[in-house]
């Protein structure tokens, strides 16, 4: 899941993260007007020949995926029930869970991993790429680069101008709500901050906890941060403060905290740090919850009527100079690790992969994303499909998401506990931002 900002010459900027203005993004989305432990992948490997670049004789292609959640599982074994077919490769996933995957991913490089791996564009790619974790594939791009459009690839090209990843999908965060909730209490869907305020209010009154929360594995509440600081300060300022730029002790910072500070009584938080987002997301399938601020994948907690029922609404703008300018919409997709068996049939799966097959198999059982091949079929997007193209055709920004967008080992050692800790106590901001800027000093200079 990937965000930044893009050149119009869509060259990677010089933190690995590309810079998407308005017209690039519109060209970006080709917008017109079970699981086992880490330990068990580590130790994983495909039995196929070794060595070198492997063999193309070699049949076998190991894959380590992060998609533990049920959906995008079941959509994923269609995948590469396919893909097997089709390539007469002989692919073998590890699917571990995802917080786990995501927390260890460096130790993972680093042993013995799969072939391919499951992973996000921008700045998480570039950072093993930079660290030599990852396998350049600027060859595979020559064969399926026709299906991206140049923003797409810019986000797949690391700081030394090669290709290092394939994108698969990308899906909006959003405001989610049941459209009959709201037609119920007669609720609007909130376009500045001041209406928001008010609706949360109105909404804790009838007697449902306006927001869902959920942050079991430290990611989910990093939406709320990157869009209230977008909002806020504006999506460059933000992008500068994940690359170490700016400084977590400007009072542009302490506004950002101040306006969440304001807003977190309306958040279940009984539990809120430790509950996972389909608990959070369960609640607002129930209606106890009115509203839960997360990804399109929250989709995958709804069913037949239930599904259409769901809708959502942009981030409210709190600063008119930025208005709804930035979205939030991750990049998904592969990489190659460095250390391959099988490199030659590593490629042949990322350029099947990289077809519109393949995109559109996964999307028939997890229609909650947006094929990020331009050429895919389209025809069949549900309404929530269409809106969130819409979404991104209207946005002159677009972010990867702060565990994304900035360093992984800040992210894990400082943000996660740092915003707990807000959470926890919202009241003492001024020393909470002066450590962070004080650890952020010692791993970006340092």
């Amino acid at each position: 899941m990937t965000r930044s900002s893009r050149s119009p010459t869509a060259r990677p900027a010089a933190t690995g993260t590309p810079v998407v203005n308005r017209r690039d993004l519109l060209k970006l989305f080709g917008v017109t007007a079970g699981a086992v432990t880490l330990p068990e992948l580590l130790a994983a490997c495909g039995s196929g020949k070794s060595g070198g670049g492997g063999s193309s004789t070699n049949k076998v292609v190991s894959v380590g995926s992060n998609a533990s959640d049920a959906v995008p599982k079941q959509a994923y074994v269609d995948v590469f029930a396919k893909a097997k077919a089709a390539t007469g490769l002989d692919i073998q996933v590890n699917t571990v869970d995802h917080n786990t995957f995501q927390q260890q991913i460096n130790s993972y490089l680093q042993g013995t991993p799969q072939d391919v791996f499951f992973w996000f564009a921008g700045n998480r790619m570039n950072f093993f790429a930079q660290k030599g974790l990852a396998t350049p594939i600027s060859d595979v791009w020559e064969k399926i680069g026709g299906n991206f459009t140049p923003a797409l690839k810019a986000a797949s090209t690391g700081t030394d101008g090669q290709q290092y990843f394939v994108p698969f999908y990308y899906y909006p965060w959003a405001v989610f709500y049941r459209k009959s909730v709201f037609e119920q209490h007669g609720y609007q869907p909130a376009k500045t901050w001041d209406e928001y305020v008010a609706l949360l209010k109105q909404q804790q009154k009838d007697g449902l906890t306006p927001l869902a929360m959920a942050d079991e594995g430290g990611w989910p509440v990093m939406g709320t941060f990157d869009y209230i600081n977008m909002r806020t300060n504006g999506y460059q300022f933000h992008i500068d403060l994940m690359n170490g730029k700016e400084s977590w002790t400007d009072p542009r910072v302490k506004t950002t905290f101040d306006h969440w500070a304001e807003i977190l009584p309306y958040h279940d938080l009984q539990g809120g740090l430790a509950r996972k987002w389909e608990e959070a997301a369960a609640t607002l399938a129930q209606k106890k919850s009115a509203m839960f601020l997360l990804g399109m994948f929250v989709g995958q907690q709804f069913q037949g009527k239930d599904k259409e029922d769901l809708d959502f609404f942009a981030f409210p703008e709190i600063n008119p100079q930025f208005g709804q300018d930035s979205v939030e919409a991750p990049i998904d997709g592969f990489m190659l690790s460095r250390k391959l068996k099988n490199e030659d049939g590593a490629k042949k799966l990322l350029e099947y992969m990289a077809g519109t097959e393949a995109v559109e198999t996964y999307l028939k059982s997890d229609p909650n994303n947006i094929a990020a091949n331009t050429k895919a079929d389209t025809s069949s997007y549900n309404s929530l499909q269409k809106k969130a193209v819409e979404l991104i055709g209207s946005a002159q920004h677009i972010s990867q998401f702060l565990d994304r967008d900035s360093r992984p080992d800040f992210v894990s050692t400082v943000m996660i506990p740092s915003l707990q800790q807000f959470i926890k106590n919202p009241k003492d901001t001024g020393s909470l931002l002066s450590s962070i800027e004080k650890q952020k000093q010692s791993i970006f200079v340092g």
